[in-house]
């Protein structure tokens, strides 16, 4: 195995685009391949980057969410066909607006002025795990706005489920693909089921049996001395300036099932080696059966939302159940099937249960488009070559 290729890209990033501090660990089962920190986790960049280092890692906190989910699929409790509002009344009555594009830029989300009309189809469990429920991902919405206010922002997971019921679908629900808040949705949902708040199922049934001690929904009380410094992209100079914005957590009771996490790259290692590895974490306890992880990588969008998915970029990439599977590997050594998802401040994640590989890499950059479509490929690809070429 030789990683200096990966090593020495990794090391061009800051030059090119402004990434001051960045960890990625690679595993093969529970062993540790090639670990590797560059640059540093403070604005005034005189911290280099540790392995305590906090990150919130946004979408990837989709995994997490789903690993909860597909859990209860597994064991019978919550059907992937079941019809939302049997869990969350509130999506009774959705409606949809009468004439959005997807696909035209720029976006112009549903307001409250919006012709609508009511759903004919009824949104399904799966539809949320994979992105065809026709939500939006608008987290500036009014009702969003409205429902803080209105709680003096101590909304919890549960009571913030009417502002995002409220707000307009873009199309029927399972016609077409689009990026969506299904996820917190999704979330709320594991509340009903298990009559626990989102956090505590987290806890009880995946961080505690995988021994991840430095993951929560929220940045911890004493995270101002461990979190990774942020940054936004400029895309036009390919620069990048603090920014300390956070707009997932609507409320400090709000549970962010889409991208609430922050952890460490050693934690969130620990739930991507459980899944390459069959289910069965470093601990030798299980937290999905292998053939649940095969279903949850496994593609769920027809043609026509295959399109809309890959929109010129994931193009060897199908979406799963809240993941990217790949479905096209001729241009690269990663078997098919392997999957994951990115974060809007740049963090990567892959799972791969064929050769029981996986990688956790996290940077705080967000707006950074050229990570997801250069940067990330670029450290897959590195890896594997560092992995299986001599």
């Amino acid at each position: 195995m030789n990683f200096s290729k990966l090593e020495e890209y990794l090391g061009t990033l800051e030059k090119t685009y402004g990434v001051h501090g960045s960890d990625i660990k690679i595993m093969r089962g529970h062993d540790v391949l090639w670990r590797h920190m560059e640059g540093h986790r403070d604005y005034d960049r005189k911290l280099p980057v540790t392995d305590r280092d906090l990150y919130n890692v946004y979408s990837v906190s989709k995994i997490f969410t789903v690993t909860a989910g597909m859990q209860l699929v597994e064991q019978g409790k919550l059907g992937l066909d079941d019809e939302v509002d049997q869990y969350l009344p509130e999506f009774s009555h959705m409606m949809v607006a009468d004439h959005f594009e997807l696909g035209k830029w720029p976006v112009k989300m549903p307001d409250q002025t919006t012709p609508v009309h009511p759903a004919k189809k009824k949104m399904r469990i799966r539809q949320l795990f994979s992105m065809t429920s026709g939500m939006s991902y608008d987290i500036d919405s009014e009702w969003i706005r409205d429902k803080v206010k209105e709680t003096n922002g101590e909304a919890t997971t549960r009571e913030m489920m009417s502002a995002l019921a409220q707000m307009p679908l873009l199309f029927e629900p399972g016609e077409h693909y689009a990026y969506a808040l299904g996820h917190d949705v999704l979330a709320a949902v594991i509340e009903v089921v298990t009559g626990m708040s989102f956090g505590e199922y987290l806890k009880q049934n995946i961080l505690d049996p995988m021994n991840m001690q430095n993951t929560w929904l929220h940045e911890p009380k004493d995270a101002a001395g461990r979190l990774s410094a942020q940054y936004a992209f400029d895309m036009k100079t390919n620069t990048t300036h603090p920014d300390h914005s956070m707009g997932f957590r609507f409320t400090k009771n709000y549970e962010c099932g889409g991208a609430g996490i922050c952890t460490t790259v050693d934690d969130c290692s620990r739930l991507l080696a459980a899944l390459a590895n069959d289910g069965v974490g470093s601990t030798g306890k299980r937290i999905l059966k292998p053939e649940t992880i095969r279903l949850m990588s496994t593609n769920q969008l027809n043609q026509t939302q295959l399109e809309e998915f890959q929109m010129g970029w994931k193009t060897e990439y199908g979406y799963a159940l809240g993941v990217r599977t790949l479905i096209d590997n001729s241009r690269t050594l990663v078997p098919k099937g392997e999957f994951g998802w990115d974060g809007a401040a740049g963090a990567y994640v892959l799972v791969d249960p064929v050769n029981h590989i996986s990688i956790a890499y996290a940077q705080e950059v967000l707006n950074m488009l050229p990570v997801y479509m250069t940067v990330h490929p670029r450290i897959r690809d590195l890896a594997y070559e560092g992995i299986f070429m001599d």
